[in-house]
């Protein structure tokens, strides 16, 4: 009979040591490129759609601004992003890539099939498994977070999970 208390039982458990483990293994490849994995994530977003407000990176991330407001500093100070205030609402800033940001995505382009490469899953096993940790990840956050029907958070700002 299975102990369901057993640690390597946890499902828990095993996205925690493999969190871990992708983080690890991301470092020195980030470390290549000058960032780090959570300002390697910010400029993920960005290099889908630029210039992009610090509530809409906010939201795409799952990080409340006290988290992503120090992210965007390091970034800004590192020549890789630029903030400004908008115009036509000045408590939002919008965030956008500096040519050094742009140029740093060619250079970024390896680092997903390095992991592909040492992981040892396969391209198909890696989908599979995203689409599964999103399935999860969708039916969990609709048990714990409070949300209007256009999905917003009941205050409408992001959430740190």
């Amino acid at each position: 009979m299975r102990d369901v208390l057993a640690l390597d039982q946890q499902v828990c458990f095993a996205l925690y040591t493999a969190s871990r483990a992708v983080t690890a293994r991301y470092r020195p490849l980030l470390d290549e490129l000058g960032i780090t994995y959570p300002q390697y994530l910010v400029l993920l977003v960005l290099w889908e759609h630029d210039r992009r407000t610090v509530k809409e990176i906010g939201a795409a991330l799952r990080l409340d601004s006290s988290t992503l407001s120090p992210l965007l500093k390091r970034l800004e100070a590192a020549g890789l992003v630029a903030r400004a205030r908008r115009t036509d609402d000045e408590r939002s800033v919008t965030i956008r890539l500096t040519d050094a940001g742009s140029a740093l995505r060619d250079r970024a382009r390896a680092v997903p099939a390095r992991l592909v490469c040492d992981g040892g899953l396969g391209i198909g096993e890696l989908d599979a498994l995203r689409e599964t940790l999103v399935r999860l990840t969708t039916a969990l956050t609709e048990l714990t977070e409070p949300s209007d029907p256009r999905g917003d958070t009941s205050d409408g700002s992001p959430v740190h999970r």
